[in-house]
C-alpha cells in the first residue's frame, strides 16, 4: 500500500511531466469547502501541485475569519455549503481585496451569484488536471 507522501510525489511527476514544470501563479490558497473529504483531497492535490493551501473552511464565517488572519493570494469556493448557505459572501471579500478566486461546482449555474459568473469554474468530481488548469486560468 503506498503512503500519502508516494502518492503525492507520484503525482507530482506525472504533473511535472504534462506541463515541463510546476505551477506558478498564486502560491497560498483557500479553500473554502464544506465535505471534508473533498477538502482533503484539493489540499494534497495543491501541495503536489507546488502551492501552499493556507487552510479549509466549511463556511461563510469561518472562511471570512480565515481570510482577515491569513496571507490568501487566491482561493477554491464551494458555491453551495452545507445548510443552503452560499459563498457568495467570501466571494464578495475576496473580489474587494483584489484576490482571485475559482467556483468549484456541481456543474449546474445554479446558486451563482450573477456578478461572479464570469470567474473561472473548477467542475465535480475534481482532478489534479482539472485543479491546475484552473489556477491557471487565475
Amino acid at each position: 500500500m503506498r503512503s500519502r507522501q508516494a502518492e503525492q510525489q507520484r503525482l507530482g511527476l506525472a504533473i511535472l511531466l504534462r506541463y515541463g514544470g510546476f505551477m506558478t501563479g498564486p502560491q497560498q490558497i483557500l479553500i473554502v469547502e464544506d465535505e471534508p473529504l473533498i477538502a482533503m483531497m484539493l489540499e494534497d492535490f495543491l501541495e503536489v501541485l507546488e502551492h501552499r493551501p493556507v487552510g479549509t473552511a466549511d463556511c461563510v464565517e469561518a472562511a471570512l475569519a480565515r481570510l482577515a488572519e491569513s496571507d490568501v493570494d487566491a482561493a477554491i469556493l464551494d458555491v453551495n455549503l452545507r445548510g443552503g448557505e452560499k459563498s457568495t459572501p467570501v466571494a464578495e471579500a475576496l473580489a474587494k481585496r483584489g484576490i482571485p478566486f475559482v467556483f468549484a461546482t456541481g456543474g449546474t449555474e445554479e446558486g451563482l451569484d450573477d456578478r461572479f459568473r464570469d470567474r473561472p469554474r473548477l467542475m465535480k468530481p475534481f482532478t489534479m488536471d482539472g485543479v491546475a488548469k484552473a489556477l491557471e486560468a487565475l
